[in-house]
């Protein structure tokens, strides 16, 4: 009873956001980064009319050799931004990555702007909290973000209207911000050549990620998808984060409109147990669970991040 009760929740927000792609929301206007040392692009959406944006998934320089970090990939978004002359109300996060730190707290330094996630996040908080030790004085409630979104939210860049889709399944926190006729979706969904993302995190799930894609295309096969990562498939030679939902079901190749759930849950299962963890694994979910903050400096006044050793 419950199952089917979430279903109709689904259908109900999806139809809305359908209507609202369909209908005279203005069309937002997108500019994106490529940071090629992760791999991540970044965006900034704005509303033409009112020159009000958010930043989706931001990126901060981290050398993990050295341990320094630097604001190169965020100075490019705040440059743009001015030359713009854009007013940063959102830095939006799609889910805590694990594969680049986020400058989310340093654009908000520069630029304003609300730092928001899902509320699942809180889940995340709770299974690494526990995993890097963290002691009495890290909150595992989301309170270090300024926004918690949940499934089916809707919310404004100046005069666009952008909802809110939980879309679980490479990890249990990932949203899908759907802004007039753009679609953020973090790492779930790549470039049809590439496929899909991995689902063998903590709290990932490979049948869960399939059902949240198949959420994300229901929406109008026009709609424009600005996806978080590219690896350039065999055979691309260049870098591509762009796509749309008629695209991806009519050729992405790990969830095509022919692929049932069983097929892919397979094939996605044994392809993840082929994958190295990412490089900044723990660096990042040890950053980006924060909001982006770095660990407060202990009494030598130097920050530390941790490195479990041997664990399961």
């Amino acid at each position: 009873m419950a199952t089917a009760s979430n279903d109709l929740v689904v259908a109900s927000a999806t139809a809305q956001i359908t209507a609202s792609l369909i209908g005279d929301t203005p069309r937002p206007v997108v500019h994106s980064f490529f940071d090629e040392v992760t791999f991540t692009a970044s965006h900034v959406v704005h509303d033409p009319a009112t020159r009000v944006a958010a930043v989706i998934d931001s990126v901060l320089d981290f050398d993990p050799a050295s341990a320094r970090t630097g604001h190169k990939s965020a100075d490019a978004i705040i440059a743009y931004v001015r030359a713009q002359g854009l007013s940063v109300e959102w830095l939006l996060e799609t889910h805590a990555h694990a594969d680049h730190l986020s400058a989310a707290p340093y654009l908000q330094q520069q630029l304003s702007g609300k730092i928001a996630i899902g509320r699942a996040i809180i889940a995340v908080q709770q299974s690494f909290g526990s995993l890097f030790n963290e002691g009495s004085d890290f909150q595992r409630n989301g309170s270090q973000f300024d926004h918690l979104f949940d499934d089916g939210d809707s919310f404004t860049i100046g005069k666009l209207t952008a909802t809110v889709l939980h879309v679980p399944g490479h990890t249990p926190a990932d949203l899908a911000y759907v802004i007039g006729d753009a679609v953020f979706p973090g790492d779930t969904i790549f470039m049809p050549d590439f496929g899909t993302a991995r689902a063998d995190f903590p709290g990932g799930d490979a049948r869960q990620l399939f059902r949240s894609i198949r959420r994300l295309l229901s929406l109008p096969r026009a709609a424009r998808l600005f996806l978080c990562h590219d690896y350039k498939a065999p055979g691309r030679d260049t870098f591509a984060w762009e796509t749309t939902i008629g695209a991806e079901r009519d050729s992405n190749v790990h969830v095509h409109d022919s692929i049932e759930e069983d097929g892919f849950v397979a094939m996605r299962t044994a392809r993840d147990a082929t994958l190295d963890m990412p490089r900044l694994i723990l660096p990042s979910i040890q950053v980006n669970m924060r909001a982006g903050h770095l660990p407060e400096p202990e009494a030598n006044g130097t920050r530390y991040l941790k490195i479990p050793l041997d664990t399961v």
